[in-house]
């Protein structure tokens, strides 16, 4: 999944290049490449990494998997993390009429990757998840405007009329808004992909991620052993129990602090955090900023 006309080839790590996003006052932090079976390259296939986050969205079902998975789904919608290493094949994305949203930090006003991590809208890029690559899904009902979505900003990046720049990264924006959405309502889109023992899951673990909770707790609540639940959770999601955990308590802290002013102690101990100092240690290792930057950055 190379990236389109707009990256080259940067360097190389352990072996595996890396490639980074064209970034000049000619060329804008944002771009969109469709895939179709006239671009599909198998080089492309080869371990590679993008320093630069991206979002796949798919249009129609595909007849093959990709990442060694399940095929794409119309509504799929694919969170490339930057610096993870990614092998994906191309074809399944050709034909499911796929379409790749590329950009840099600078399209929101971040910097390095300490700069970005905090921004409220790039944290599900911050997943962790195998392959370097989340899956979201969109509900059916909001297809048709996230394709409307992709669309309006492709026709602003192709025509280049008088305040293209910024027509296109407010598109940018409510597409990370709707994105960031789907990532904070990980129960309801396991319930609409038939997933109920991992939606099962995730409801405890909503529920009570303010309170101490261990994977033996959610093993408990959900009547399976603490291993099988590893096992299985690992295997869905490419992620622990507990990593889903953090996430929560996360989500949860992000909502506090932009929503409130409560002091960040007390936020720490809404979320599941009686120490303040590690709960701000684990927002920072999060999100690349403490809570108190976090907020000021957001406010």
């Amino acid at each position: 999944m190379a990236a389109a006309e707009h990256a080259r080839l940067a360097r190389y790590r352990a072996g595996v290049p890396v490639y980074s996003y064209v970034a000049d006052p000619t060329t804008p932090p944002v771009s969109v490449m469709r895939f179709d079976p006239a671009t599909h390259h198998p080089d492309r296939e080869r371990p590679h990494i993008h320093d630069f986050p991206a979002l796949l969205y798919v249009a129609r079902d595909a007849e093959t998997g990709w990442l060694a998975e399940a095929r794409p789904r119309a509504g799929d919608l694919y969170l490339v993390s930057p610096g993870q290493v990614v092998q994906a094949e191309t074809a399944p994305m050709a034909d499911s009429g796929a379409v790749a949203v590329f950009f840099t930090p600078e399209a929101l006003g971040g910097g390095d990757r300490a700069g970005w991590a905090g921004h409220p809208l790039l944290f599900p890029f911050l997943h962790g998840a195998r392959n370097g690559v989340l899956r979201l899904r969109v509900p059916e009902e909001d297809r048709s405007r996230w394709l409307r979505g992709v669309a309006a900003l492709e026709d602003e990046l192709a025509g280049r009329r008088d305040g293209y720049r910024q027509a296109a990264l407010a598109h940018l924006t409510l597409l990370l808004v709707d994105t960031a959405r789907l990532a904070n309502d990980v129960v309801g889109g396991l319930r609409r992909n038939d997933e109920p023992l991992l939606a099962e899951v995730f409801g405890v673990i909503e529920r009570r991620h303010r309170e101490r909770l261990s994977l033996r707790d959610v093993a408990r609540a959900v009547n399976l052993t603490p291993g099988h639940l590893t096992t299985v959770v690992r295997r869905r999601t490419g992620r622990t129990v507990q990593d889903w955990i953090t996430e929560q308590r996360m989500t949860s802290a992000r909502r506090l602090l932009a929503e409130t002013d409560l002091p960040v102690g007390e936020v720490a101990g809404r979320v599941g955090y009686p120490d303040p100092a590690y709960f701000a240690r684990a927002f920072r290792r999060a999100h690349g900023s403490t809570p108190r930057e976090w907020r000021a950055a957001t406010g």
